[in-house]
């Protein structure tokens, strides 16, 4: 009886075994996607500005900071997902003025539903013009500043994202 002995590998090894597949790559990250990009800024935008609004309807102040928080955020996210698109900086500043706006009224709701003794949603759907007019009157300098602050924070975090 003769054993047979398989044939010795070419580089001497009789132990080689040969290589192990690779694993494919995983999927690259949406980037670029201007549609997905707007998305996400429009999503970002909504979630920031009731966080925003339950901050200044909590303190009873508007925050300058809490305003730049949303303006980032709006854009940051705008540019991860979308890419260097020259229209996600412009359209997160707008979202940014949107939603810093729409934070404060919600803010105001929250204030004013307090006062007259009604939830806040309630004050927000039923009593909406009268909320954009308390807005009106109380809006000053300072106001519409933390609204270009916002915007500026936006354009700025889109094109930091991008890059």
């Amino acid at each position: 009886m003769t054993q047979s002995v398989p044939p010795q590998p070419a580089g001497g090894n009789p132990f080689a075994q040969p290589p192990a597949p690779v694993p494919p790559a995983p999927p690259a990250p949406a980037r670029g996607n201007v549609a997905l990009g707007a998305l996400t800024a429009v999503v970002v935008a909504l979630v920031s500005a009731g966080i925003y609004g339950a901050v200044v309807g909590a303190t009873e102040y508007e925050i300058g900071f809490a305003a730049i928080g949303v303006g980032f955020l709006v854009g940051f996210a705008a540019g991860k997902v979308g890419g260097a698109n020259p229209v996600l900086p412009l359209l997160s500043a707008v979202l940014s003025l949107g939603a810093v706006y729409l934070g404060q009224l919600i803010g105001t709701a929250i204030l004013a539903a307090d006062l007259v003794g009604v939830s806040a949603p309630e004050m927000f759907t039923g009593h909406l013009d009268l909320l954009m007019e308390a807005w009106q009157e109380s809006a000053d300098a300072m106001t519409f500043l933390f609204l270009a602050i916002g915007a500026f924070a936006a354009y700025s975090g889109a094109k930091k994202a991008a890059a």
